[in-house]
This record gives structure tokens, sequence and C-alpha cells, in this order.
């Protein structure tokens, strides 16, 4: 029998997955920061940005996210929403 006290999938006790949290502008400009992020994506999946610009990035891969589906429909003549012609 397993224990039920355990958390799993790699979740802490709140039931978060465990993520490194820095401030990844401060690690950009470290000459070595960029490496450090890439290793820390690799190894463990993810890493959240707790800066105060962290928002503003967001902000910016969801406009190009949109802005990449509004190109795919252009494109391909097809609602992404209802993936008719």
């Amino acid at each position: 029998m397993s224990d039920r006290q355990k958390p799993h999938n790699g979740r802490d006790l709140d039931g978060q997955h465990k993520v490194k949290r820095v401030d990844v502008d401060d690690l950009r400009t470290d000459p070595n920061g960029e490496d450090f992020i890439r290793d820390d994506v690799r190894l463990g999946g993810a890493v959240e940005d707790t800066g105060a610009h962290a928002g503003e990035h967001a902000e910016r891969i969801a406009d190009l996210v949109n802005t990449n589906r509004e190109n795919i429909s252009r494109v391909t003549g097809r609602d992404q929403d209802s993936g008719r012609k």
C-alpha cells in the first residue's frame, strides 16, 4: 500500500510543482547566466521568473502567440477556433 502522505509528481507539500525561482533578468546580465538558465531548464524543466519585469515578458509571449494564430488563420484560410474553412 502506498503512503498517502507523500507528495507526488515532483510537487511540494502545497501542491505546487518544484521549480527554481530566480530573477531571469539578473541572471542574463551574468556572463554565465544564459548557461545557468539553459541547464536549469534542461534538468528541471522550468525556471520561474520572479523579477520586476516578469509579467512584461508574459504579455510579449501572449502577443506573439496571438499573432502566430492570426498568421496561421490567414495563410491556411481556416478559423483556428472552429477548425473549419
